[in-house]
């Protein structure tokens, strides 16, 4: 690999880091690119040959935000025993995630409230969300519930309003009790499934 395309790279990875950091904490229309530039140490034609626009740049740290939390997800609920636990354990991982210093909500919930409709922001924060109720609905197929489906859409609900209530309300609480409320949801469901209700 040539220097050129090393320092292209890294340029690349500074300018996502930047970008990550930045938006998160404030927003992805209200820094602009010179604040990205300045943090990553790069030049203006630099986001724009790596990028392209600020646009793509949005994409790429939405999209790199899915991957770590889809990659994270997977390998925290690795460390459940049985498919009910990992199923459950979504809210462990979320609990985890609350406690984080400088949390400031979910990131594609974030960039949505500040996007218009057919952006960019909307596709991959659709993406987004379609993996999460596609993750419960497995794992609460894989529990065995009749009708994970309806159990996933549940399960997204209390996901969400305890992301909410803990940003909003500052309420780190919120998860613990969306965990078992999702608790009595998810043993219904079972419960119809052993019966065959």
């Amino acid at each position: 690999m040539s220097t050129k395309t090393m320092d292209r790279r890294s340029a690349r990875e500074r300018l996502l880091a930047a970008a990550d950091e930045l938006f998160y904490a404030d927003g992805v229309h209200s820094v602009g690119i010179d604040r990205v530039i300045e943090r990553a140490g790069v030049a203006k034609a630099t986001l724009y040959s790596a990028f392209g626009s600020k646009d793509e740049l949005i994409r790429c740290y939405l999209t790199a935000r899915q991957a770590a939390r889809r990659e994270g997800m997977t390998r925290k609920l690795a460390r459940y025993d049985t498919p009910r636990e990992r199923l459950l354990g979504v809210f462990d991982v979320l609990a985890e995630q609350v406690a984080e210093p400088g949390f400031r909500g979910c990131a594609f919930l974030n960039a949505s409230a500040e996007s218009r409709p057919g952006s960019t922001v909307e596709e991959v924060s659709s993406e987004s969300r379609a993996w999460l109720r596609s993750l419960f609905a497995e794992l609460g197929q894989a529990a065995g519930a009749l009708d994970a489906e309806r159990l996933a859409q549940q399960l997204v609900l209390l996901y969400d309003g305890a992301v909410v209530a803990a940003q909003m309300d500052r309420d780190l609480t919120a998860v613990t009790v969306a965990r078992g409320v999702a608790a009595v949801l998810a043993d219904a469901a079972l419960a119809d499934a052993a019966t065959g209700s």
